[in-house]
C-alpha cells in the first residue's frame, strides 16, 4: 500500500470528506485528491501533518511499518530531541548501526569526531 492509498483508508476510516480533511491540513481539495490518487507525493511538513492528523506515525504514511500507532509520545520526542551522542552512558545503552551492522565503541567514537570535525570546517 502506497502513501496515497494509506491516506484515503485512515480518513474514509473517520469518515471525513476530502473537504474536512483538506480544510484540517489547511491544503486544498484538489491537493489532497492528488496525494490519494498518487499523481502527487507530500511534501515533509504535509506528511507531518497528515500524521497529526489520523495520529498515525510518518513511517506508516510511507510503508516502512504497518503499525499505526508506531508514534513516539510527546515525553519520548523530547527525549530523543535531547540525546547527546558524546554521552559514554548513552553509547553504552544503545546500539548505533550502519548498513545493519552495530558500530563498535571506537567506530561511535571516531563517527563523532568526524562530525565535529566537519562541522569545524563549515
Amino acid at each position: 500500500m502506497n502513501i496515497g492509498n494509506r491516506i484515503a483508508n485512515l480518513r474514509d476510516r473517520r469518515g471525513w470528506t476530502q473537504e474536512q480533511t483538506a480544510v484540517m491540513l489547511g491544503i486544498s481539495r484538489a491537493a489532497l485528491s492528488h496525494y490519494e490518487k498518487n499523481r502527487r507525493e507530500p511534501d515533509t511538513d504535509t506528511l507531518s501533518k497528515f500524521a497529526d492528523l489520523f495520529n498515525v506515525s510518518v513511517d506508516y504514511l510511507v510503508g516502512r511499518t504497518a503499525v499505526q500507532d508506531n508514534k513516539l509520545s510527546t515525553p519520548e520526542r523530547e527525549f530523543v530531541d535531547q540525546l547527546e551522542l558524546a554521552d559514554d552512558e548513552l553509547l553504552n545503552k544503545f546500539d548505533l548501526m550502519i548498513d545493519g551492522r552495530k558500530l563498535t565503541p571506537e567506530e561511535a567514537r571516531r563517527f563523532i569526531a568526524f562530525v565535529r570535525a566537519e562541522r569545524l570546517m563549515n
